[in-house]
């Protein structure tokens, strides 16, 4: 009797993220031996899991012997997290090592292995700019980023479709809202919320929270997230961009309060000091996920409450 093909073995590029290790454990869920490339190891990772790689510093001979020599069937680009505050500090430069030539090279390499790995790209909804409020964000939108860091994800992301597009590699780009849930980023919103909540916890007094006012936002959850890399990993998409969220904008106050509500702090523990929306340049965001659903069979599942509660817990 012949045995049913082996799933593919998955590379994940920020295998050592937040988002990464999810996207890690839901290809492990579903058979796939994984890979996690990055910079350093982490604990969390199994025995075996890690490969030392600097995306902005191979080359592409390099990269491409490297994932020739794993056997990687699949590759997913999750190197700049899945926040768009997670590039904030970094020079102009630096985004475009990151967002941009790295990218670049990434695609020379695919270009050249035999037998073309699948790559999924992780790009972000903030690279189509400001949008009125109200505006359902479907992939009609003509992006329009305002700053250095989206215009960067942005550049990024069309060198992937153009890629796919002529047929060089076979590659598909989701455009992520801001991802919630457990394990975040210290560098993302979400990550610095909760290590000031958990100061707070801890008994420090006079903690104070600023927070965006007037914004709303659309949070989709990261095990959503990992579900839909998968979904599209294996999908008959090719050179298309996908936007994924959950389609609700909710206000960033009310999203705070909400939080400080799963963590049971007693009322007056924490104080919000309400500023101007933020250099994203845009304080509306609520996703149109339908194409999302007719590609690739994917809507969001977990609520924002259970994505709280779980980060809070983790």
């Amino acid at each position: 009797m012949t045995e049913p093909p082996r799933p593919a073995r998955v590379a994940v590029i920020g295998g050592t993220g937040w988002v990464g290790r999810h996207l890690l454990a839901a290809f492990a869920d579903r058979g796939h031996e994984v890979l996690a490339l990055a910079r350093n190891d982490a604990a969390h990772l199994p025995p075996g899991a890690f490969r030392r790689l600097d995306l902005t510093a191979a080359g592409p001979d390099a990269l491409a012997e490297l994932l020739d020599r794993e056997r990687v069937g699949i590759v997913v680009n999750a190197t700049d997290g899945a926040n768009a505050t997670d590039g904030w500090d970094r020079s102009d430069e630096e985004m475009t090592a990151t967002n941009v030539h790295a990218v670049e090279r990434l695609l020379a390499a695919l270009a050249r292995l035999p037998g073309r790995p699948r790559l999924v790209h992780l790009g972000s909804m903030h690279e189509y700019g400001p949008v009125p409020d109200g505006t359902l964000m479907g992939e009609s939108l003509t992006p329009a980023p305002v700053n250095a860091y989206t215009r960067s994800r942005l550049a990024g992301t069309r060198s992937v479709l153009d890629a796919a597009r002529a047929g060089t590699v076979s590659a598909v780009v989701l455009r992520l809202a801001n991802v919630c849930g457990p394990h975040p980023s210290s560098a993302a919103f979400l990550g610095k919320l909760l290590s000031r909540l958990r100061d707070a916890a801890a008994g420090e007094r006079g903690v104070r929270l600023t927070v965006a006012e007037g914004a709303r936002r659309d949070f989709v959850d990261v095990r959503d997230v990992a579900r839909a890399v998968v979904l599209a990993a294996v999908a008959p998409v090719d050179g298309r961009a996908v936007n994924i969220g959950s389609g609700t904008a909710t206000p960033v106050p009310e999203l705070v309060d909400l939080f400080l509500a799963v963590t049971g702090l007693p009322a007056g523990t924490v104080r919000r000091d309400l500023r101007p929306v933020d250099g994203l340049g845009s304080d509306w965001m609520r996703v149109d996920n339908r194409l999302a659903a007719r590609l690739l069979g994917w809507s969001p599942q977990v609520p924002l409450r259970t994505s709280l509660v779980d980060m809070w817990r983790s």
